[in-house]
């Protein structure tokens, strides 16, 4: 539901919200009056001694505080269950219950301070009895400072701004103000998320281009989040819902139904050669990012088999190799590659925004140039991604409307500068003058080596990109047509990147808003089913989320309906001739790059994937498969570079076993 106002201002909590943090609080509360109680009870004839009266009426009065506020914590729990996330009336008496909360916290302190003085006075009694009390006073503090930082964690920088308008909205002023106020409204909270992303990112450097990286990232965030009133654990029963819902619709569909925009047999007839290829290259798309990854791979060997890298100065080897901080690197890559080190052109690892690591290698088993683009890996890499405004690209090739993601685009443009103007390239074909040109990458670096292959095919017609687990937001519709000539882009099971774009976020808002809406169950059963649904799974139809005809009977007052959760100056509230959403969108629908294979599972291996090894079948699948978000255990997990080369190892091993069973053909081996 929206949030709470409380002192004349929003705040990122709701009244549902109290259950979990109150029942905490409870069982503390409980335990500690429970505590004080049989000390005063086993130790009271103690308390005769100096100064032993007061310690006597610390603890009474301390009892009976802790009774008045254990009573007022348990008012607070059981009116936070009642009523559902859009039915907020059985609550309406919980801002009442939250001023008498915090007004408890004005005698607590005071009392806090007293028994902290008299303890320090120095009082001449029982050391078991002064040590009890210690630990109250103690105890009193830290509760007291939780609370300060549960009340920073909800503090809502736009809250006081949002506050007035939350229910009216600014519809009573005429036009002119409701812009100036709309407009002052988005520059706050753009301005909001700089500052938060600003400190977030404080070790980084401060040069132009991360300049325009914290602009960038502060106008989505401001411009995703900003215009919803919802608070962070309604998204998170929403998501929860969601996968629910998702699994539902998936269990019921026909096995037809789920698989469609089927390839044509052109497609099918290489898909067990670009498989072998997608395997192969991978150990170059991983190779890139460095040591971190080789060891995260081979916890127990890796260091023994890289450490003498690390410790040794450069050496002549080495010097053979351009590049930059190369630290621990050169050893990893040489042995997730298994090249040697006069294979290597130019390795670097050089990381700013905008400008990502990158390695070029000489690969005498494919007889290719291959340049290998590292992922995402620091903070740098993250504000590239989150640039995600569209920006257009110089082309030489005949793609009207050549558009892409702007921070990805930025560090192809980087890498481009540094193959062509610095002759790497050309130093990479006066050795192997036959060898064809290869671009690979994962992740971040699938969707720059994606791009970086359009750029370089006016120059090398015969380059090939293969892209692991690409971002969906990368290329307009005609440069994503125009690829699938010479990119191939892999993707595992439910990856969220491959499906990730401003345009699919949007669709994930309004899909949570549209099922927290119709929900009727109170928020705590969801998020608790929600976390046992993701541990051990369950059946989905035992979490229905559509409001029954003879449950709008019982509702204390009207359901907030889906623009209830948005505020009054969101795109998708106001549907009049100047809505912003009749404006030229900053962010456009964004495709993956080139071809797509898709690994799926078959089957189940545990809900993480860890109680028994995975198969997986491997399909060419259409973009518009991937024109939604999947909600699931394993929508992050999938996308790690480690799980993405076991499964292609997997895939690789059964294809290959099952082309080798005898009656079998080609035609037989491709799953549909």
């Amino acid at each position: 539901m929206p949030g709470m106002v409380l002192f004349g201002r929003r705040w990122a909590i709701a009244s549902d919200d109290l259950v979990f943090p109150g029942f905490f609080e409870l069982f503390l509360r409980v335990l500690w009056w429970i505590g004080i109680l049989t000390l005063y009870v086993m130790h009271r004839g103690k308390l005769d001694c100096a100064g032993g009266v007061l310690l006597s009426s610390y603890l009474i009065v301390l009892l009976v505080l802790l009774a008045v506020v254990i009573c007022t914590v348990s008012a607070i729990v059981c009116v936070s269950m009642k009523g559902t996330i859009c039915n907020p009336g059985p609550r309406k008496s919980m801002s009442k219950l939250l001023y008498i909360r915090l007004a408890l916290f004005v005698p607590e302190m005071i009392w806090a301070s007293l028994g902290a003085a008299w303890v320090a006075d120095g009082v001449q009694c029982d050391r078991t009895v002064v040590n009890g009390i210690v630990a109250t006073v103690v105890v009193s503090w830290i509760i007291i400072a939780a609370t300060v930082v549960t009340i920073i964690i909800v503090f809502d920088p736009l809250g006081g701004k949002m506050a007035p308008y939350s229910s009216s909205g600014p519809s009573h002023l005429d036009s002119n103000d409701s812009s100036q106020l709309l407009n002052g409204l988005k520059t706050a909270a753009t301005s909001v998320w700089e500052t938060r992303i600003k400190v977030l990112c404080c070790c980084i450097g401060k040069d132009d281009h991360t300049r325009v990286a914290f602009s960038s990232t502060a106008e989505l965030f401001s411009t995703y989040f900003s215009d919803t009133d919802l608070v962070p654990s309604d998204i998170a029963a929403g998501l929860a819902l969601l996968h629910q819902q998702q699994d539902n619709v998936t269990n019921s569909q026909e096995p037809a139904e789920v698989i469609s925009h089927s390839p044509g047999h052109s497609q099918e007839a290489d898909l067990d050669a670009e498989l072998e290829n997608c395997h192969h290259y991978m150990q170059f798309a991983a190779a890139a990012y460095g040591w971190p990854l080789y060891i995260y791979r081979n916890p127990f060997t890796g260091l023994c088999k890289i450490g003498g890298d690390c410790c040794r100065s450069r050496t002549t080897e080495y010097d053979l190799v351009g590049g930059d901080q190369l630290n621990c690197h050169f050893g990893s890559i040489l042995q997730t590659t298994g090249l040697q080190y006069r294979d290597f052109i130019h390795i670097s690892f050089h990381d700013k925004v905008y400008e990502l690591p990158f390695l070029v290698a000489l690969d005498h088993r494919k007889e290719s140039i291959v340049v290998a683009v590292r992922g995402t890996m620091s903070l740098q890499d993250i504000l590239t991604d989150l640039s995600a405004e569209s920006e257009s690209l110089h082309l030489e090739a005949e793609v009207q409307d050549c558009v892409a993601h702007k921070g990805i685009s930025q560090a192809a443009r980087y890498i481009y500068r540094r193959l062509i103007n610095d002759g790497i390239l050309s130093q990479a074909f006066s050795v192997a003058p036959e060898y064809r040109l290869v671009v690979v990458g994962h992740s971040l670096g699938a969707g720059a080596a994606a791009l970086l292959a359009i750029m370089l095919r006016s120059a090398y017609p015969q380059v090939r990109a293969y892209a692991f687990s690409p971002p969906r937001g990368l290329l307009s519709k005609s440069l994503y047509e125009y690829s699938k000539d010479f990119i191939v882009s892999l993707v595992l099971g439910k990856d969220v990147i491959p499906r990730l774009s401003v345009t699919n976020l949007e669709d994930l808002k309004k899909r949570i808003l549209r099922v927290i809406a119709h929900c009727n169950k109170p928020k705590y059963k969801i998020l608790l089913q929600g976390c046992w649904y993701e541990l051990f799974g369950g059946n989905p139809d035992n979490f229905p989320t559509e409001l029954d005809g003879g449950d709008q009977g019982d509702l204390t007052q009207p359901l907030l309906g889906e623009q209830s959760l948005l505020t009054h100056w969101s795109p998708a509230y106001s549907f009049s001739s100047d809505s912003p959403l009749d404006s030229p969108p900053k962010y456009p629908p964004l495709y993956p790059p080139g071809r797509i294979i898709h690994l799926e599972e078959e089957g189940t291996s545990g809900r993480f994937g860890c109680w028994a090894a995975a198969r997986y079948r491997a399909r060419w699948s259409h973009e518009a498969e991937f024109s939604k978000i999947l909600i699931g255990p394993k929508m992050l997990t999938d996308h790690m570079p480690d799980i993405l080369m076991r499964a292609l190892d997997s895939m690789v091993a059964d294809r290959a076993a099952c082309l080798s069973c005898p009656g079998r053909g080609v035609s037989n081996t491709d799953v549909l």
